[in-house]
């Protein structure tokens, strides 16, 4: 699980925006896309670092929460943020993916509730 969330992270800092959206939930992976295009991320968002501060996986290990500290700038933007992120984690057909997350610079398209029949599939 740990490794999902260190993949995710290094995906996004190198701007490998395919291969991080194949560690999300599939519900999540068209608006996510589509965000990226629609705001120009692949040539206007860099992360410049981040740091997994905090991992726990729940007691049926069928979900995990990560804590971490990201630092972005996008641009027109020459300002870089620092924010606290928590990511969490769903194990599919054991896999661990990527289901929720909020703050950072995904915010908008990962940290909202999922419709009731996506959050059923969640589980």
């Amino acid at each position: 699980m740990r490794s999902t969330a260190e993949s995710f992270h290094e995906r996004i800092r190198w701007r490998d925006y395919r291969g991080a959206a194949e560690l999300l939930i599939p519900e999540r992976r068209e608006r996510f896309n589509q965000a990226l295009s629609a705001r120009g991320d692949e040539r206007d968002l860099s992360i410049s670092d981040y740091e997994l501060e905090q991992v726990r996986v729940s007691e049926d290990g069928k979900s995990a929460t990560v804590v971490s500290r990201m630092s972005w700038l996008r641009l027109p933007s020459l300002t870089e943020q620092t924010e606290r992120v928590t990511s969490q984690l769903v194990r599919r057909d054991g896999t661990w993916l990527v289901a929720r997350q909020q703050g950072g610079p995904f915010a908008r398209e990962l940290g909202d509730e999922l419709s009731t029949a996506a959050a059923e599939r969640e589980r």
